[in-house]
């Protein structure tokens, strides 16, 4: 059969040789072939080790076991052990016959039943057979010995209840001489201790007799029965060194009487030969595992610094993977190892160039960052580029982590970003900027050490970024030598050079249109700064009026008006940003750093008002910002506002202008602020309109909530929606409904205009918990126009509290003709995670 199944050419083939021998063993076994059964079982193995079904011949294995030869049972025992596993009812059969042949006479047979009940027992088998198992456990031949401990270690594992009842038979097991049956107590003592608290203390008492085994295999002669390599039952001694090393494990007393025995396998074992590094590995995890003193502990980590000096890749790589997981029990001994395990970082195996860089990450301190950066930064230098960015984001992290000057910071992350600026994260980047912001005396060295640096640019992006910004706030500096520090390399930088810069980087076509951007937001500001490049820039400006990236389109429209109209604001609007505030610049918030124009927008500062201009007749800076076709013209002396009324006249909705024609007014601010945010209705496509301003931030939404207080017809709009004017009622809907949330709507026609509905829109939460950030939101056919008002609330409250009310104004342009229509989308979070609900509501009342 298998001559059949090798000549095979294809797989075809194969199933119908596979297919006709099944057939006959079908045959075989109906017929109850005796002579040839155990070949047909064994055929049978070879057909599932194949991967072919073979179930129908699990009951011939059984057949066999029962058998009184031994070559029966042994083919028997061996398709019982590959053909069925532990989920097989069939196995209960067995259980007698596995009964019978643990107390046969033939040693081989025990050996036998052993083998099988340790294999594939159940946890019924396990109970039914534990006291044959313990019995064969004092049996006076060493072969069943070893044979029953292994199976014990079975079941034990199968019923940890049982732990108990083999603790003595195992304890008398270590003063066995056969190797085979201390190599099976060893293991069973260790499965013991690792499942009951009780066996590790019984155990710990007798240390003594295990470090007596283990000091004979290490002090023993020549012994050819278990020599490997030279050395004694390598097994044996790493079986021992494990279950020491759990015997030692937070017990001071324990760890004493193992100490000198681990002391002399480290000095005596050789470690030219595997078998011996094995041994030394083991017996540096168990000094490390245990309550060893600290000359024991620098023993077992020069060992391990030996292991780094092997050609083997392996055991270097065992060696730092170990190694990181010390570093923190004794840091001192592994700093003597440093410059090899620098020189593991350059090695030609990534795998080991990783754990290295781990490992040289955990050892950096204050004492060492300088020595240590520079080598990796050299390393960085000619590393392969799949391996940059973890070197990279270690030594930015390292250097962020351990800096001993701001000037050493930033001559570092100058060096990390010319080598492998792609590599960082914007995170490093906001970080650097936060430093150097927070810096004054140092803004003049960085901006000259970016401009050397900048020589060497190699298309970096996010050095560019880093030079275009500074040059933007610091260009001044760099020109006139400003705040040089002692020892600074002087140098000559003109005006048109800073803007050179600048220039190369909007033509360089390796750079994107958000570096780009950056390039023209440093030219508006340079713009103020050195006036002789003022018509260069305008010129620059205007080449990117007619850009098809809409972004830098933008940008230099509205920068160009800036140069061209405004020139009263402009000296005032293109001031440097005010040191950022590192509590709220993080990598979630890194736009609110005051009124500038670094991302190429105005910006409200989160922690005071607008300033403005000191000079006579100053004017507000953000007045008319965003209107930038209006002339230049004096504007009349302005009272200091609140931000309220700063951000109306962000807006253009301060409620003191001139009365403007009533269909432009009629919004009032929350309408200009919706159509900023792209949120108010459409005559000309459906729209989504949303009330949570979830956009801005927490201070801006403040401020547009106090500037925008109800009305004295607000009030009356958001008051009792049954007019006491005897205007008719309309019924109260359930607009939506799920498993917690419920929305409902009451109605309220406005008399002066049919067209108009307001709605009362009420949220209620029926959970156990509150719901953050809620912010519901609506999207209405194009004949309809939606205006929602602010929402009374952010936070939903959980069954029995506060609801959340909103009005909602809705404009049936089609009134008799098409009715209200209206799909929503509410969006909340309840303990941290996003929550999205989505519907329909079809079930307003009629005329509407």
């Amino acid at each position: 059969m298998i001559r059949a199944v090798r000549a095979c050419k294809t797989a075809a083939e194969e199933r119908a040789v596979i297919a006709r021998e099944c057939a006959n063993l079908r045959t075989a076994f109906k017929e109850d072939d005796h002579d040839y059964r155990h070949r047909n079982v064994a055929k049978l193995m070879f057909i599932h080790m194949l991967g072919y079904p073979t179930h129908f011949g699990q009951m011939e294995c059984l057949k066999l076991i029962a058998s009184p030869g031994f070559p029966e049972k042994r083919i028997g025992y061996l398709g019982l052990m590959l053909l069925l596993d532990e989920k097989q009812e069939v196995l209960m059969l067995v259980t007698n016959s596995l009964k019978n042949d643990l107390n046969h006479s033939n040693q081989f047979i025990s050996g036998l039943a052993l083998c099988a009940l340790g294999n594939v027992c159940t946890a019924e088998m396990a109970r039914d057979l534990a006291p044959e198992v313990e019995k064969l456990l004092q049996n006076s031949n060493s072969y069943i010995r070893k044979k029953a401990a292994l199976c014990s270690v079975r079941i034990v594992r199968k019923v940890p209840d049982l732990i108990e009842n083999f603790l003595n038979p195992c304890t008398s097991l270590l003063n066995d001489k056969h190797h085979g049956v201390l190599l099976g107590a060893v293991k069973l003592c260790t499965e013991l201790c690792e499942g009951s608290v009780e066996a590790l203390e019984h155990f710990r008492k007798h240390t003594m007799t295990l470090v007596r085994v283990l000091k004979n295999l290490v002090v023993s002669g020549y012994a050819p029965e278990y020599d490997v390599g030279g050395i004694t039952d390598p097994f044996l001694q790493i079986r021992v060194l494990r279950l020491l090393r759990l015997l030692g494990n937070g017990d001071s007393e324990s760890s004493d009487v193992m100490s000198d025995i681990l002391a002399q396998v480290a000095t005596n074992t050789e470690s030219n030969k595997n078998a011996g590094n094995a041994i030394l590995y083991e017996c540096v995890q168990t000094i490390m595992g245990i309550e060893a003193i600290g000359g024991l502990r620098v023993l077992a980590i020069n060992i391990l610094g030996r292991f780094l000096a092997n050609r083997d890749n392996n055991i270097r790589y065992v060696a730092l993977n170990t190694l990181v997981k010390v570093v923190s029990v004794d840091t001192q001994a592994v700093q003597r190892h440093r410059t090899t395990i620098v020189e593991c970082v350059k090695d030609s195996d990534v795998s080991i160039r990783r754990r290295a860089l781990d490992l040289v990450y955990a050892l950096v301190n204050e004492t060492n960052v300088k020595t240590l950066t520079k080598e990796l930064l050299e390393y960085l230098k000619v590393s392969d580029p799949e391996f940059k960015a973890d070197l990279t984001g270690k030594i930015c992290s390292l250097v962020q982590k351990f800096s001993p000057s701001k000037v050493w910071y930033i001559d570092q992350m100058i060096n990390v970003m010319v080598e492998a600026g792609k590599f960082v994260k914007d995170e490093v980047i906001r970080a650097l900027l936060l430093v150097v912001s927070n810096a004054p005396d140092l803004h003049g060295y960085t901006v000259r050490a970016l401009y050397r640096a900048f020589a060497h640019w190699d298309g970096q992006e996010s050095f560019a970024q880093v030079v275009l910004w500074c040059i933007g706030e610091y260009g001044e500096m760099l020109v006139n030598n400003a705040n040089e520090l002692e020892g600074e390399e002087p140098i000559t930088v003109t005006e048109s050079d800073a803007v050179d810069v600048l220039e190369n980087v909007l033509k360089d076509f390796r750079v994107s249109s958000s570096t780009r951007a950056f390039a023209l937001t440093a030219m508006l500001k340079l713009s103020s700064r050195f006036p002789s490049c003022a018509d260069r820039i305008k010129e620059v400006m205007m080449q990117y009026k007619g850009n098809l990236i809409l972004e830098l389109q933008q940008r230099a429209i509205e920068f160009t008006s800036i140069l061209s109209k405004h020139q009263n604001i402009k000296g005032a609007l293109l001031e440097k940003m005010p040191a950022l505030d590192a509590t709220a610049y993080s990598t979630k918030r890194a736009d609110a750093a005051g009124v500038s124009l670094a991302n190429g927008r105005a910006s409200i500062h989160e922690t005071g008002p607008v300033s403005t201009s000191n000079g006579p007749g100053s004017q507000p800076i953000l007045t008319d910002l965003l209107d930038l076709n209006v002339d230049d013209t004096p504007a009349p002396p302005v009272q200091r506002k609140s931000a309220g009324d700063v951000l109306l006249d962000l807006l253009g909705a301060n409620p003191s202008a001139p009365s403007a024609p009533q269909e432009q007014t009629s919004g009032g601010g929350s309408d200009v602020l919706m159509d900023l945010l792209s949120v108010g209705s459409s005559s000309r496509q459906p729209v989504i309109a949303s009330s949570g301003l979830d956009s801005l931030s927490q201070p801006i939404k403040q401020s547009f909530v106090e500037a925008r207080k109800p009305t004295g017809m607000d009030m009356d709009l958001l008051g009792d929606l049954g007019d006491s004017n005897g205007a008719p009622m309309y019924p109260t809907i359930l607009a939506y409904q799920s498993e917690a949330l419920s929305v409902t709507f009451e109605f309220k026609k406005v008399p002066e205009n049919p067209q108009l509905t307001l709605i009362l829109a009420s949220y209620a939460n029926a959970s156990g918990k509150t719901y953050t950030d809620f912010v519901f939101q609506a999207a209405v056919p194009k004949y309809l126009h939606l205006r929602l008002e602010p929402a009374s609330n952010s936070e939903l409250e959980p069954k029995g509290g506060e609801r959340i009310t909103q009005t909602i104004r809705v404009e049936n342009s089609m009134l008799g003709q098409k009715p209200l229509a209206m799909r929503i989308r509410i969006s909340y979070k309840v303990d941290g995670q996003d929550v999205l609900e989505q519907g329909q509501v079809h079930n307003f009342p009629a005329g509407f």
